[in-house]
């Protein structure tokens, strides 16, 4: 039996905090520069995301870093701990990566990092990894989501050209939590409040009075509110599969590590019970 080819390890760049800003009261957006990111690219996807690597508190790892070693040397408990961002922006002339933040004060772990970090600070990174990008062929786009995947829609809609036909609907908390986006297609923002997260949305949706031609979607956010959006879209308006950017960024009860490791089995389960759903009458 040939041998199996050695693993190759992955990509992992060290970035330096060169500024910060608080966009919102629940958004913060931390830049990353530094030399590491001279072979960084991320210019054909809207949705790219990095994972960023946080070590356990009180480890430190041998230099040169090296994940998978980490993952071979190191007990479970002492290996980094992944949490995905979405590239808000990517500007290589400056070598500037752009990540932007959902804040729950000090619950979870990249948020109240992100707000506390200060310029000159480090932290390692894998990616970028993405999928998705406005198809320019399309009659129409639409896309929908809550905060987690506001930079996604944002930069996919700096990306449109002008004059494209596009429906954009995003839920956050209030009226404090609307950003300005560099596009001239109306975003419809969607006040929360009190209720669960991603009924306003789903309502917003279903009553949009859909144009002619083929749409291209990207519809991301809460695992259950994009479940009812994917039995709209896929069932009910039967879109094509490969019409539709859609799943949970996260899921409401699970940190990402939980939410990652049962994510796949989720959308798989999802999936076939609405493909095996009569279509629309």
């Amino acid at each position: 039996m040939a041998e199996r080819p050695a693993r190759r390890p992955r990509m992992t760049r060290s970035a330096r905090v060169v500024r910060t800003e608080r966009l919102t009261p629940h958004m913060q957006r931390v830049v990353l520069g530094g030399g590491e990111l001279a072979s960084f690219s991320a210019d054909t996807c809207t949705d790219h995301y990095v994972k960023l690597l946080f070590p356990p508190e009180g480890v430190t790892y041998p230099e040169p870093f090296d994940l998978d070693r980490i993952r071979e040397e190191f007990p479970r408990e002492q290996w980094p701990v992944t949490r995905t961002y979405t590239v808000r922006a990517w500007d290589p002339e400056h070598r500037e990566l752009t990540l932007d933040f959902v804040l729950h004060g000090d619950q979870g772990l990249a948020g109240p990092w992100a707000a506390r970090v200060r310029p000159g600070e480090t932290i390692r990174f894998l990616g970028p990894g993405g999928a998705y990008a406005p198809d320019t062929t399309a009659d129409w786009h639409l896309l929908a989501g809550d905060e987690s995947a506001l930079p996604a829609i944002a930069a996919a809609l700096e990306a449109l050209p002008a004059g494209v036909v596009a429906h954009a609907f995003v839920e956050v908390a209030g009226p404090e939590e609307e950003q300005k986006i560099d596009s001239d297609v109306e975003i419809v923002w969607l006040h929360r409040g009190d209720r669960p997260v991603g009924e306003a949305l789903v309502a917003a949706v279903r009553g949009l009075d859909f144009p002619e031609g083929r749409v291209h979607a990207f519809v991301h956010g809460e695992a259950h509110c994009v479940k009812e959006l994917r039995r709209l879209l896929r069932v009910e308006r039967e879109i094509a599969r490969e019409d539709l950017s859609i799943s949970g960024y996260w899921r409401k009860g699970h940190n990402e590590d939980g939410w990652q490791a049962s994510k796949r089995e989720w959308n798989a389960r999802v999936e076939a019970e609405q493909e095996a759903a009569p279509p629309a009458a």
